[in-house]
């Protein structure tokens, strides 16, 4: 595996932790409670910074960089606020990434520009109210009629639901059941029959959106569909692989924001005449926390590296992502241990650290579906 640190990736860790520190650490409360989602950061701060392409190519705006420097990015927006990290990851990984895999020239002109710089923010329409990981029962359907598609049905929990200016929708274009009966296309804000629906009321994530996505007879042109016709379930578990990578990243840096602020309290915070990390079972604590986010590292890195060399990455993305994720809610509850009392009042971070964690658990497959990918790589 080739991800040893660089100086060009420090300098670019360090230039978002400069940014996130000045513009998301003063305000990330105050967001968490009022569920507020800051777009004018994304448009105005992380667009113009190449944060929103991180992956896509320069000539279409981006960044161009890779999956390691990508990880960087989420990991140090996440380990100060998850949400944004969240935020972040959707963006780049969902919406903006499937159109940069499986769009055509033309297309990747016509959007990647406006989402890699910020001027747009992204949304990916996969999961339904009743087919969350069951993806082939969808019930959304798209309809041709002339030279569009009409779709119908209801997308839930998709993040930027309702600020985005575009969504990549996944819909039925064939039969239930049928792997090559479905179809993504792109959906401009403002298109009719696209409509916003319910915000759900988060435990944590609170100032990273979640919503539903209505289509109510939306009229399609045939032009925004991506690759060909038939062909949206394959591409949406080829993106759910990149994806796995976002939130087990996005895990990284929640789990190391609990553990900065653990370690750091445990110096400052005094019993018995000395700090409470001279006492073993803090210390225990920390160096137990401390090797399972440097366990979860390796295993992004070692996804990472294969995506960036364009090698099947199903098997490794997913151990990344169900290992991760858990070591953050581990991470998180353990933070929440070591300050006590006061690691359960919002006057400290590892609350927050302690409720975001625990989508990681969840989005983009849960920890079972992870177990069920594992398994079938490994008995092939």
């Amino acid at each position: 595996m080739e991800f040893n640190e660089n100086e060009n990736r420090k300098m670019i860790a360090q230039s978002v932790r400069d940014l996130v520190e000045r513009e998301v650490r003063p305000n990330l409360m105050d967001w968490d409670e009022r569920q507020y989602m800051p777009i004018d950061l994304f448009k105005k701060h992380f667009g113009p910074a190449g944060m929103l392409g991180v992956l896509v190519p320069e000539e279409f705006g981006g960044a161009g960089l890779g999956y390691h420097e990508y990880v960087d990015t989420i990991v140090e927006v996440s380990r100060v606020c998850g949400s944004i990290g969240l935020s972040v990851a959707a963006h780049n990984s969902l919406c903006t990434g499937h159109i940069m895999y499986f769009a055509n020239a033309e297309q990747k002109k016509r959007w990647l520009p406006k989402l890699a710089t910020g001027e747009w923010l992204g949304a990916w329409a996969l999961t339904e109210p009743n087919t969350g990981s069951d993806a082939m029962r969808m019930a959304t359907t798209a309809k041709k009629d002339g030279n569009d598609w009409v779709l119908n049905g209801t997308k839930c929990w998709i993040t930027h639901g309702i600020s985005s200016d575009v969504v990549v929708v996944i819909a039925r274009t064939g039969e239930l059941l049928d792997s090559k009966g479905m179809t993504a296309f792109v959906v401009e804000r403002g298109t009719k029959g696209l409509k916003a629906g319910k915000k759900e009321n988060k435990l944590g994530m609170r100032a990273s959106e979640t919503a539903e996505v209505i289509l109510e007879d939306c009229r399609v042109p045939a032009e925004n569909v991506l690759g060909a016709v038939g062909d949206g379930f394959k591409q949406a578990m080829k993106i759910l692989d990149g994806g796995r990578i976002s939130i087990a990243a996005l895990s990284l840096g929640i789990a190391k924001g609990a553990l900065d602020a653990s370690v750091a309290y445990s110096k400052q915070r005094h019993q018995f005449g000395k700090p409470i990390a001279d006492f073993q079972a803090i210390s225990f604590k920390l160096a137990d926390m401390a090797t399972r986010i440097e366990a979860s590292e390796l295993l992004i890195r070692q996804a990472s590296d294969l995506k960036n060399k364009g090698l099947p990455m199903t098997k490794e993305s997913a151990m990344a992502k169900y290992y991760a994720s858990e070591v953050s809610v581990y991470a998180g509850t353990e933070g929440v241990q070591i300050f006590g009392g006061y690691g359960y009042t919002k006057d400290f971070p590892v609350e927050k650290f302690y409720r975001d964690s625990k989508l990681c658990t969840i989005g983009e497959g849960t920890s079972e579906i992870q177990k069920l990918v594992i398994s079938r790589e490994i008995l092939r």
